[in-house]
């Protein structure tokens, strides 16, 4: 295994598996053959072919292309096509900062292969004895990459709260974080990948903070979500990185940039170009 490996693993979209799901005339995501049919018997919503999945243009703003949508999840809950929705509203559109077309249930988010956005948090602690990262442990109940290593704060980025406001958020209820302390997190750049997986497509953007905390700082969970952190010396972190896939994948995607943006990857190391690119989506896709 290898960091390269790693960063691979985040990658594996096939355009022609999928079909392109249009709103308002804009190409928003992709969805799988599977659920474009499950979707064609609700053609007042939806207009289906073999190569689209469109919204209806009768569906003119913002809410009512929001509630349509929503009332064709809640008749595919009821007839089982779907197991759940979680009640999490996300944002629909052409890109990051645009004002967002509708929004749809986040347990849905990969069956349109929107793109969807994160929040990941470097822990970073400075000793005497040299650069150390928190590093959760994921609950063994968690639907996604259960019992898997994780960041210090991590979480999806729903809609309707800022960047700065949602890590707050999640700093509090994954790690017990003070306000005060979140508020030092330093934005540090993006990941993005696109992966085919069993739901449809991980279509997703990761903002990245770095946030130093003090030696005495120890992080407890507060939302059931995190099983245990540990405080690992970056050399351990990069070999479990490295040998293992103990990480969740984007969580390794997102520790390969920490490690370049910090020279513990440097130029000579023959994969350093590959890994540079395998930063940002496009790399691998084929």
């Amino acid at each position: 295994m290898s960091f390269l490996d790693r960063v691979r693993a985040c990658h594996g979209f096939r355009p022609s598996e999928f079909r392109r799901f249009v709103v308002a005339g804009a190409p928003v995501g992709w969805v799988l053959p599977a659920f474009a049919e499950a979707l064609r018997p609700h053609r007042e919503v939806f207009s289906v072919s073999e190569t689209e999945v469109r919204l209806s243009d009768a569906l003119r703003d913002f809410e009512a292309r929001t509630q349509a949508v929503h009332r064709v999840l809640e008749e595919l809950v009821r007839t089982k096509v779907l197991r759940k929705l979680r009640r999490e509203a996300y944002p629909v559109g052409t890109g990051w900062g645009r004002e967002p077309l509708l929004t749809v249930d986040r347990a849905v988010v990969p069956l349109f292969g929107i793109e969807a956005y994160g929040i990941h948090v470097n822990g970073i602690v400075r000793t005497n004895d040299g650069l150390k990262l928190w590093v959760g442990r994921r609950a063994r109940d968690k639907a996604t990459a259960p019992g898997k290593l994780d960041h210090l704060v991590a979480g999806g980025h729903p809609h309707g709260i800022s960047l700065a406001d949602n890590l707050v958020k999640e700093a509090q209820e994954e790690a017990n974080i003070p306000e005060a302390l979140a508020r030092k997190a330093v934005p540090a750049g993006a990941v993005s990948y696109r992966l085919r997986n069993e739901e449809g497509l991980r279509n997703d953007i990761l903002f990245i903070y770095d946030l130093e905390v003090p030696e005495e700082f120890s992080p407890r969970n507060t939302d059931g979500e995190v099983e245990e952190f540990f405080l690992w010396p970056v050399g351990q972190v990069m070999q479990v990185l490295r040998d293992t896939d103990e990480f969740k994948f984007n969580v390794a995607l997102v520790l390969v940039d920490f490690l370049i943006r910090n020279g513990l990857i440097a130029p000579d190391d023959p994969d350093y170009e590959a890994l540079v690119h395998g930063r940002v989506r496009g790399w691998g896709e084929g």
